[in-house]
């Protein structure tokens, strides 16, 4: 719709914003940091409205939360859009001059009344309309989100119905506006520019440009294939029949990580070959048939990007053991020993030729620069540059556009598995404050440190285990179509009746043998956000 998916803004916007939606962000204890700034904001003068299935504890300093079933992320959306369009809270020389297929957004949303969307949200008619009247008439609102919209069969619709919202709104390409996707982990902003998304090279450009791939073509002295590669999901989907025989695992924790832990565990076993590189000895690489030890960021040297597109450097800082290498170093020996020599003798050699190929992102971000300024963020095509601050600000530049961007009208669908009879529960999975991805990095905590949740609960409403007949610590059975395990309970208000809440960083406790097998089609995104289960007291 913009011409890129990059986040729009800084982190910094934060505190120029007078409206703030949060959406599916769990920002405390996910984005601790980030929260910070928020809260911050908010002392100042910030409206956060929390728009989240749980009464998370951002809710604290929320000026409105909206507690939508989940799932029910579009018909929200749909529905504020809905009553800006139908009270004109929209400027319509904006619409005439920057976008297209207005008409189609107007027909999509036409049946998405307050009280229709109430019916399907659980969010009051009235909430939604508050909503809707705040946020686009502030001087300046953002949107962030997280796992909490991705995470869904339907995860890139949600992505472009937000999308819908704010350029309807004209809440982009200026300060204290704009869309930011909070990511997951501090470099996977960075490891997507730098071409591990299978349809794109370094500098987050598409593999199917020829223009840009001859660049790269070029430098390597090799033609490259332009069609896309496969996702996670079409891998694993190869694997199961029978198209790929060998796996070359980095950085990742799939069988503890993924959906369907049991389906994986399978498929893992039918490969004739699986390498792990890791820091760990995680649970999937005790699957492998070779372990290549890798270096932890304290033992490395490079860069990395943050969610804001803020790129930092990061430095060593202890000696590393004698028996591990740097993942750059591992890939360059693999790549010698396999007939196509790379002989780079530093990370710093590696990033300046991305910098000559992908110049228009990184060109004018040198070590010597970040080494004096700190952190830069992209696109900066030459060392004169400041960075960029502000996406899209060719929405309020004043300048006619050389393009118009389209909306992108999506249509509600429920969760792929919804509570019936036998699994009358929903599960939804997230994260836990403490407690990072599959645990392998924050097992080994201090002694004496104090940490809030040291193994796995499942929390559920106080009138769900009034009727299951237990309480707070009790070890109940939770059960779903592909697996089950035991847990304790932690009897909370934060979810909802019906709604229970786990996290998948202990291996005691797998949770992703509860968790669905399917997926967004478009990104391969898998539905963690939703399933059925049933509990049992034990």
């Amino acid at each position: 719709m913009f011409g890129s998916g990059f986040p729009t803004n800084t982190l910094e916007d934060f505190d120029k914003a007078e409206v703030l939606l949060l959406m599916g962000s769990n920002t405390s204890e996910a984005h601790p940091i980030i929260a910070n700034r928020i809260k911050k904001a908010i002392k100042s003068g910030l409206k956060m409205i929390v728009i989240d299935p749980r009464k998370i504890d951002m809710v604290k300093s929320a000026h409105r939360h909206l507690q939508i079933n989940v799932g029910s992320d579009i018909a929200l959306i749909n529905a504020l859009i809905h009553v800006i369009l139908k009270e004109g809270l929209y400027s319509q020389e904006f619409i005439g001059k920057h976008t297209e297929d207005f008409d189609a957004l107007q027909k999509r949303v036409e049946m998405y009344t307050p009280e229709y969307s109430s019916s399907i949200t659980g969010v009051p008619a009235e909430d939604i309309i508050a909503t809707a009247r705040e946020y686009a008439s502030a001087n300046g609102a953002m949107i962030a989100y997280t796992l909490g919209i991705t995470e869904h069969h339907c995860g890139v619709n949600n992505v472009f119905d937000i999308a819908n919202l704010a350029l309807l709104t004209g809440n982009i390409g200026k300060e204290g506006s704009g869309i930011m996707p909070l990511r997951g982990q501090n470099n996977v902003q960075g490891a997507g520019d730098m071409g591990c998304l299978p349809n794109q090279l370094p500098g987050a450009k598409s593999i199917a440009d020829a223009g840009y791939r001859e660049r790269y073509e070029k430098e390597w002295e090799v033609a490259l294939n332009p069609q896309a590669g496969d996702t996670q999901t079409r891998t694993f989907d190869r694997i199961e029949d029978g198209g790929i025989k060998a796996l070359y695992i980095i950085g990742e924790n799939p069988l503890l990580a993924d959906v369907h832990m049991n389906h994986t565990r399978t498929l893992l076993a039918k490969l004739d070959l699986l390498i792990v590189q890791d820091i760990f000895m995680t649970e999937t690489a005790e699957y492998a048939d070779v372990v290549l030890p890798a270096r932890s960021w304290g033992e490395v040297d490079g860069t990395f990007t943050n969610t804001d597109r803020r790129i930092q450097r990061t430095r060593k800082a202890i000696d590393a053991h004698p028996d591990t290498k740097e993942d750059w170093e591992i890939l360059c020996e693999l790549s010698t020993m396999m007939g196509y020599p790379m002989s780079y003798a530093s990370s710093e050699e590696i990033w300046n030729e991305v910098r000559k190929l992908a110049w228009e992102m990184y060109g004018g971000i040198s070590y010597d620069r970040l080494e004096k300024e700190y952190s830069i963020h992209y696109p900066c095509p030459d060392e004169s540059h400041p960075g960029t601050f502000v996406m899209h600000a060719r929405f309020h530049s004043g300048a006619e556009p050389e393009r118009k961007s389209p909306f992108v009208p999506v249509e509600y669908t429920e969760p792929l598995e919804l509570p019936d009879d036998e699994y009358p529960f929903t599960l939804t999975t997230g994260r836990r404050y403490e407690s990072y991805n599959t645990h392998t990095q924050t097992r080994y905590y201090a002694s004496g440190v104090k940490i809030k949740q040291t193994e796995e609960t499942i929390d559920i409403h106080p009138e769900d285990a009034q009727k299951l007949g237990v309480t707070d610590g009790d070890v109940v059975r939770v059960s779903s179509r592909r697996g089950e395990l035991t847990v304790k309970c932690k009897v909370t208000e934060q979810v909802v009746p019906g709604l229970v809440f786990m996290s998948f960083h202990w291996h005691e406790t797998p949770t992703n043998v509860l968790t669905l097998n399917e997926f967004d089609p478009i990104s391969g995104t898998a539905e963690y956000k939703a399933c059925a289960v049933a509990i049992q007291p034990v």
